[in-house]
């Protein structure tokens, strides 16, 4: 009998080992339709307690989901209008300017040409010659029809998450439902199980949307301290790119640290500028996220680092940025079954 017993739990690991690859990789073939479906989520998830308060004072649910819908689209009016003005103040520099900016990445784009080892061509300056060396429009070249595609499966993508969302908002698509049904087995645990799974996505949107505010926001104030132009276009990018977990922030301020240096006269302001832009972001990043996200993102920086690299792979972008929610509610529900609550612990 136990030799059976043995057997069966043998076999059961078995197929776990070989269920995990084989989700990860249907995760991957069909991410046209968990990428929306899992945005659509998130989003979702942020505005649920509004629909039940809705639902409360007996509110028509296509009125409630209208105005739900309404307020998501002055949110991206907001965030369109942010971008469109700072086009403007990009396009409202003349041309000295730009002549100036020129003549300083010149400059800097020395040692760069050094490394990649790019020759400078005859009656061109340092950034023609960038743009023109063989290795560049090769890529480029090779690139423009995957570019396409990827612009078009963004829309696609786009339209289908605004599809699952009205679905989730009303009710077609129940989350506790399915983990009740596929999961957890039981009503109460899977109820709790949600419930916990919405505050805790709810506060990681939230704290993550005001962090990268003040951190846009503090970006502007630094270029505008140090004189360094389109303030409200780089406190713009750091504000979206910081939603890109760990990546974005590198981005933008390695790219606004290029710039800084391509733009200031060479001296101490330079050196204080990107070091302003750096404490910055640990700041917001490294010190005030965690302390604001609190004990239910108590994930170890290993585990984190590991599903960035997993997610990203998989999805991309959209892996980037939902690896975080995606980390904890998998040690959340890892954290209802006893033989799983060691994986949770060691996450932690």
């Amino acid at each position: 009998m136990s030799v059976n017993l043995n057997t069966h739990a043998t076999t059961n690991r078995l197929l776990v080992l070989i269920a995990v690859p084989l989700i990860f990789y249907l995760f991957k073939i069909l991410n046209f339709i968990f990428v929306p479906l899992f945005g659509a989520l998130l989003v979702a998830l942020l505005f649920l307690p509004m629909m039940r308060w809705f639902s409360k004072k007996n509110v028509n649910p296509i009125a409630s989901i209208s105005i739900i819908i309404s307020f998501i689209s002055l949110l991206v009016l907001f965030v369109f209008l942010l971008i469109r003005l700072s086009a403007q103040e990009i396009l409202s520099v003349d041309a000295a300017f730009w002549d100036s900016i020129m003549v300083n990445l010149n400059r800097v784009l020395i040692p760069v040409m050094e490394i990649l080892g790019i020759e400078k061509m005859a009656g061109e300056d340092n950034v023609s010659s960038i743009l023109h060396s063989e290795a560049l429009v090769g890529f480029v070249s090779g690139k423009i029809g995957a570019i396409l595609a990827m612009i078009r499966q963004t829309t696609v993508m786009l339209l289908m998450a605004v599809f699952f969302f009205i679905l989730l908002m009303a009710g077609s698509i129940n989350v506790q439902k399915v983990m009740e049904n596929t999961i957890l087995k039981k009503r109460i645990p899977s109820m709790k199980t949600f419930v916990i799974l919405e505050k805790s996505i709810v506060k990681f949107i939230v704290v993550k949307f005001f962090i990268s505010l003040a951190t846009g926001i503090s970006f502007s104030i630094a270029c505008l301290a140090f004189d360094v132009p389109f303030p409200i276009f780089w406190g713009t990018m750091a504000f979206l790119l910081n939603f890109i977990q760990m990546v974005g922030s590198i981005v933008i301020t390695g790219v606004l640290a290029i710039f800084g240096i391509a733009l200031l006269p060479p001296g101490v302001a330079v050196i204080v500028f990107v070091f302003v832009i750096i404490g910055i972001q640990i700041l917001f990043g490294s010190i005030l996220e965690p302390i604001f996200m609190g004990k239910t993102f108590s994930i170890n920086t290993i585990t984190i680092l590991i599903m960035i690299l997993l997610w990203g792979y998989i999805w991309g972008v959209p892996g980037l940025i939902f690896s975080v929610p995606i980390t904890v509610a998998i040690k959340t529900i890892l954290e209802q079954f006893p033989k799983s609550r060691i994986i949770a612990q060691i996450m932690s």
